[in-house]
């Protein structure tokens, strides 16, 4: 009869065990398979040359460059040449041509992209989704709801030319003006806020995409009649290397308010910026009240380099893009493939796990690539447009619309365009296939 005990005893001890197994198992496999939280972080003004992990000798960047050390490093990164169109860009897979008049309104969004959005593309995924920091897609206080229409279950925005963005900030939260902002730093107000929904994201069990589009590093503008925004200090704004410094500090303190979380691993992290650094940077008033703006350079291994925002070349148009997770991607990786910011909607779509959908978008996904694997189609070109104004590239050469042919292996710094009758065979074929991509990209989107 003991034995017999006994013997029922350990079968159900050993069916227990089984079962926790089991448990255990099943646990790991969804783990494996769950959807990671997203931060997408996009600085304003920021070109590689302002960047330590790029060669930037004028500003360190140690959070910045901590994400690249532990992740990957893309050296072919592309943005439009200013910040509207990227924005385009980014939020929707789609040059902005291709949604005609309305995707080239400054200050404007399309609104034939409502719905199709990277927000609503994360929501269909079942992502809780946030926006803190610049919006510059509508004038908000005209359109209080805008961020929900494009799939963004909260934000913190400032408002974009209607009043400061950093000290005394004019801040539009969830269709609200905030009435608590006087002495206030914007950038920190917009990391609380991201703070404060991932904490939220987290108790909700649900996965989060935060998406971070920073005031810093652009400069104040004039946006208040009769008077200026406020100053930073000593009758002044920031300097582009405060900016900088701060840009660095509100990165650092997103990354380790993940770290405390516990949701480090689970938590894919993107940086890149929306163009070039600026050629200049609005600091104080003269004694008339005329906003000065003085020259803004950087150091970049060894050589001067002044911003290039505006401009289609290198120099406005080539950004940073480190991508960090770990246990997924390799830490000091680096990608020479190209990648320009059409490309983000789908590879986060990817990364979410979503199949194919039946809308147009000119991006190609860069997923695989961060997990090691070879991309499905790479990019053999790179487009740019701005003010009617267009060029595109392949990894060697960039054609402009009025026909300047440059060899950016030879001749970076776009100084002396090759002629028609010099072009090597390489040369020429690369021409012929630049100039066939350029006529193809005219028409607007099928879907």
């Amino acid at each position: 009869m003991v034995f017999l005990m006994q013997s029922l005893t350990r079968r159900k001890l050993n069916a227990a065990a089984l079962i926790l197994l089991l448990t255990h198992a099943l646990a790991a496999t969804n783990a494996s398979e769950a959807k990671p939280n997203i931060l997408l972080i996009m600085a304003d003004d920021v070109g590689c040359d302002a960047i330590g992990c790029y060669g930037g000798q004028s500003h360190p960047t140690p959070h910045i460059d901590a994400l690249a050390r532990g992740g990957m490093k893309f050296n072919h990164a592309y943005s439009m040449p200013v910040c509207h169109p990227s924005r385009v860009c980014l939020m929707t897979g789609r040059y902005p041509f291709r949604f005609g008049a309305a995707g080239m309104k400054w200050g404007g969004f399309p609104e034939a992209a409502e719905g199709i959005s990277i927000g609503d593309r994360l929501k269909q995924a079942g992502y809780a989704t946030a926006v803190a920091g610049k919006w510059q897609l509508c004038m908000m206080k005209n359109d209080l709801r805008h961020p929900r229409r494009l799939g963004f279950d909260s934000w913190c925005l400032f408002g974009w030319h209607e009043g400061g963005r950093y000290n005394d900030p004019l801040i539009y939260q969830n269709g609200q003006l905030r009435k608590d902002t006087r002495g206030k730093y914007g950038p920190d107000l917009y990391v609380d806020f991201l703070i404060d929904f991932i904490s939220q994201s987290r108790r909700d069990g649900k996965p989060f995409f935060a998406y971070y589009p920073m005031a810093l590093c652009h400069d104040v503008t004039d946006d208040l009649k009769g008077r200026h925004v406020a100053y930073y200090k000593h009758g002044r704004w920031m300097t582009y290397a405060e900016m900088i410094s701060s840009m660095d500090d509100m990165i650092g303190r997103l990354v380790a308010a993940i770290q405390q979380s516990g949701l480090r691993e689970e938590t894919l992290i993107l940086f890149t910026t929306d163009n070039g650094t600026p050629a200049a940077s609005y600091l104080t008033v003269d004694d008339s009240g005329t906003m000065v703006r003085p020259k803004v350079f950087s150091i970049r291994d060894g050589n001067v380099v002044p911003g290039g925002k505006g401009k289609h070349d290198d120099t406005g148009t080539r950004v940073p893009l480190i991508a960090n997770w770990p246990g997924r991607i390799q830490p000091g990786s680096q990608a020479d493939q190209m990648v320009d910011l059409t490309d983000y909607l789908p590879t986060l779509a990817d990364v979410a796990g979503l199949g194919d959908e039946d809308v147009f978008r000119d991006g190609v996904s860069f997923a695989p690539l961060l997990l090691g694997q070879p991309r499905k189609r790479d990019r053999d070109w790179i487009y740019t447009e701005h003010r009617g104004k267009r060029a595109i590239r392949s990894p060697r050469f960039r054609l402009y619309d009025d026909g300047r042919f440059f060899d950016l292996v030879s001749d970076p710094r776009e100084q002396s365009p090759l002629s028609a009758g010099d072009l090597t065979a390489e040369a020429s074929r690369e021409r012929a296939a630049l100039e066939q991509r350029m006529m193809q990209l005219k028409s607007p989107a099928v879907h």
